[in-house]
């Protein structure tokens, strides 16, 4: 398999779409050991497998029977979870009415039948490798430079679909607030460039402790983290914020500053919530905070959250 980009984690997904099974075949052949080829013969069955894959990139055939493939990239397009992926006719008809259409619609190119297989693989190369230089630098744009784990805008945007997802669900969302307890003390006794590295080895503890793939760490400011856990009550949040300590403590990293210890230690604040619809996720980030404070309050090195 030949490496396209040196960002591509995985084989790209392709999807091809066309009710000749002739045509899928020789896409298939063109592009079997480099992606992970899909198929549908049909308008429905490609938006269901869209939805449900979100690939890197559709070969769409035009002229299909039932749904045609100017309806299927207008519903790819207007639905949030498909709009982003890159989609490309294939047409046997040159005809400048319908390429206009295409792209307004929001096509990224066309390849005309009978295909030649030189140009179905430099076109789809080039979409293919767009796509996964775009995700990449999207990715990036979601971290936090320093410590590699989510940055306050991705939280911010989880928090609420979190939020939301338990609203129509009825499920429980749990919030740890986490601050190094005198970080500022840290950096004035070591200097900045221990700082920054405390802060990478304290992040990595954390998002290893948060390990389920719908679960978030992040670095929400500062010295201070916030980890969401979709459908967590109260006790596996505190379980959780448990084992964060645990694996600071095993961390041993010296803190001669420190009014309390002379490791470092962490302030956690656990709030869990059963969001209804027209309430705020604030609110779970007002509540989480306050029991962050009340543990900073109670001497730190410590986990809060709300009394039964």
């Amino acid at each position: 398999m030949s490496v396209w980009i040196e960002h591509c984690q995985s084989r790209p997904k392709l999807l091809v779409v066309d009710d000749q099974p002739i045509n899928i075949r020789v896409i298939n052949e063109l592009f079997r050991a480099e992606c992970d080829m899909h198929m549908a013969t049909n308008g429905e069955q490609a938006i269901a497998i869209s939805k449900s894959l979100v690939p890197d990139l559709i070969l769409l055939d035009i002229m299909m029977t039932g749904m045609d493939g100017l309806e299927v990239c207008r519903r790819l397009k207007s639905d949030p979870a498909t709009a982003a992926i890159p989609v490309i006719f294939i047409t046997a008809k040159v005809d400048e009415t319908v390429e206009a259409l295409g792209f307004e619609l929001g096509a990224v190119d066309y390849i005309s039948k009978p295909l030649n297989p030189s140009i179905v693989r430099a076109r789809v190369k080039t979409h293919l490798t767009l796509k996964i230089q775009t995700d990449y630098l999207k990715g990036l744009a979601r971290l936090d430079g320093l410590t590699g784990i989510a940055n306050r805008r991705s939280f911010d945007e989880r928090l609420a679909q979190a939020w939301n997802q338990a609203c129509r669900d009825g499920g429980t969302l749990s919030l740890l607030m986490i601050d190094i307890d005198y970080f500022k003390c840290y950096n004035d006794h070591l200097g900045h460039l221990k700082g920054d590295e405390c802060l990478r080895q304290v992040a990595q503890a954390i998002a290893q402790s948060v390990n389920r793939p719908y679960d978030m760490a992040a670095r929400y400011g500062g010295e201070e983290f916030a980890c969401i856990l979709p459908d967590t009550s109260a006790h596996g949040a505190m379980n959780l914020a448990e084992q964060i300590q645990d694996c600071i403590s095993k961390l041993a990293i010296a803190h001669p500053a420190s009014d309390i210890s002379q490791q470092l230690t962490l302030s956690i604040g656990v709030a869990s919530l059963q969001p209804k619809i027209g309430s705020k996720a604030a609110e779970l980030v007002a509540l989480a905070d306050e029991q962050l404070y009340q543990a900073k309050k109670n001497g730190r090195n410590q986990v809060h959250c709300p009394a039964d």
